[in-house]
């Protein structure tokens, strides 16, 4: 292993080998970190994350994380909306534009295994700047999507305790149809998610484990049991003809209709594709394998495998289930807060449905635990690169975790969760995610380019073509979400172009060298 990713970085001489590309990118806001300094950074013994992650691990965290909302809450929304029974072509669409990232992150993890996932990549590829907007778009991505599926979470557990005769007070309940109030159920969940976090990754994956096993035999269950109860009525039609948006047009419209003129509309063919954005959503989290690449043991071999096989045995479990669910209640009719429990409610059998509240509840615990490790791992980077205070890049003498930023972050999502409405944040998780792949997939051909000389354990095929449809169909599925969207996504990153101005820039490590270096030219 010492041939491809010595302790230093070394070359076959025993010198740190020279990073192409001269110094003209090594100074100013695309000065880029190489990828033999972002590996050294990673040993010393304040900032060193311990390693103890398989590929078993790693797949479990895709599945863990992936499973989750797009088939407990997104797939009865999104067929009732905006597709139909067609919502598994969204899926699978939704699938193809993340298999073609998946390629990408694959080979960046496995040359560059270090914490922050997009946010290193493109720290090595594209300079200190891009790779700043990119971490600042993941942690506001990861942060939304944990609250929103700790809301998911518990409108699954409100259905079992209202199943079984117990009722939360409305103003504990959380938002809903216009009514304010406090989710207290999705707050605690996330405050009990962090502090287990915080005591170590093993622990960590072995609740993983445990629950992923639950929430899997649940899925499974919905396919074989629901089989029996389906009908071909249900599937007619399977695209609906398109309908005009009863949103009408303006901000709520999809950008892609403003652009080219579409007429505001949901189902037919162009539902199919909004529909994919938005279920997009189902599929966030197998990049957060890559933010994992520092605690595995075997990161060269092992991140590929987790990527690409949790990502493929996701893709067909969520087809298959919103086959069997629009074909067990016809799409019009189908449950918005717990689609599949209510699924199994309309056909007559209730015990089922409990079953799948259950089942949901577990799993969905999952999906936020690993949302909130990806997000302390991606801000854990950015602070040991120096852009945000050093102060959370330390991490625990005996848990071996960046707890600091564990507990910041974990209180800030579970007060986030208390006042959050799934239909207001998932569309602005969805364009954060797209814009990452779009990123990583053009930090790949760059860093090809820069540094052909780096050991690559896997490699995305057919460069630069993959990484082009990548980018072509992210932006795509980008276009699909509504203009609305894409304002408040502006508004996040202009603020963080301040907040790198004012702080980032001055404090960044490779800023601190440079200083360094030009004050040692300057001595007699």
């Amino acid at each position: 292993m010492s041939t491809e990713h010595g302790p230093q970085g070394h070359g076959p001489g025993g010198a740190p080998p020279e990073p192409r590309g001269g110094t003209r990118r090594d100074r100013g806001v695309l000065r880029t970190k190489s990828v033999e300094q972002s590996i050294q950074d990673t040993e010393e013994p304040e900032h060193a994350l311990r390693k103890s992650l398989s590929a078993l691990d790693l797949t479990v965290f895709g599945v863990g994380v992936v499973i989750g909302t797009g088939i407990f809450v997104l797939t009865g929304k999104i067929a009732k909306e905006q597709a139909g029974p067609a919502v598994a072509i969204s899926f699978v669409v939704a699938g193809v534009v993340c298999a073609l990232a998946a390629l990408c992150y694959a080979e960046f993890a496995s040359t560059v295994p270090v914490a922050g996932s997009a946010y290193t990549f493109s720290y090595a590829s594209l300079g200190e700047l891009p790779a700043w907007i990119i971490g600042w778009d993941l942690i506001l991505e990861l942060a939304l999507g944990c609250a929103v599926v700790a809301v998911g979470w518990s409108g699954y557990v409100r259905s079992l305790l209202d199943t079984g005769g117990l009722h939360l007070p409305a103003v504990l309940s959380g938002s809903h149809g216009g009514r304010f109030g406090f989710d207290l159920l999705a707050c605690v969940l996330v405050l009990v998610i962090t502090a287990i976090l915080v005591l170590g990754m093993k622990l960590s994956s072995r609740v993983t484990a445990v629950v992923v096993g639950v929430k899997v035999a649940v899925v499974l269950l919905v396919v074989v049991a629901g089989a029996f109860f389906v009908s071909g009525a249900n599937y007619r039609p399977f695209v609906p003809p398109s309908q005009p948006s009863a949103a009408g047009g303006g901000l709520a419209a999809p950008l892609s209709q403003l652009m080219f003129g579409f007429a505001p509309s949901h189902f037919g063919v162009m539902g199919i594709f909004a529909a994919a954005a938005v279920v997009f959503f189902a599929f966030i989290g197998f990049d957060i394998v890559a933010t994992a690449a520092e605690e595995t043991r075997v990161p060269q071999r092992d991140v590929p495998r987790g990527i690409l096989g949790s990502l493929a045995i996701c893709t067909l479990l969520y087809v298959a289930v919103s086959i069997v669910v629009t074909g067990m209640e016809k799409y019009d009719r189908l449950s918005v807060d717990a689609p599949l429990a209510d699924a199994f409610k309309h056909v007559g059998y209730p015990f089922y449905a409990g079953l799948i509240s259950f089942g949901a509840a577990v799993g969905l615990t999952s999906v936020c635990m690993i949302l909130l490790l990806g997000q302390s791992r991606v801000f854990f980077a950015m602070s040991r690169d120096g852009l945000l205070p050093k102060v959370f890049s330390r991490v625990h003498p005996k848990f071996g975790t960046p707890h600091r930023s564990t507990i910041v972050l974990g209180s800030v999502v579970a007060v986030v969760a208390g006042f959050t409405s799934i239909d207001v944040l998932a569309e602005l998780v969805n364009i954060g995610t797209l814009f990452a792949f779009v990123v990583v997939a053009l930090g790949v051909v760059l860093l090809r380019r820069s540094r052909p000389d780096l050991p690559r354990a896997f490699r995305t095929p057919l460069v630069p073509f993959v990484p082009l449809l990548s980018v072509l169909a992210s932006l795509w599925l980008m276009l699909n979400l509504p203009a609305e969207t894409w304002i408040r996504f502006a508004l996040w990153m202009a603020l963080g172009f301040v907040v790198y101005f004012v702080y980032g820039r001055s404090h960044s490590r490779l800023a601190l060298r440079e200083r360094q270096r030009a004050g040692a030219d300057a001595r007699p």
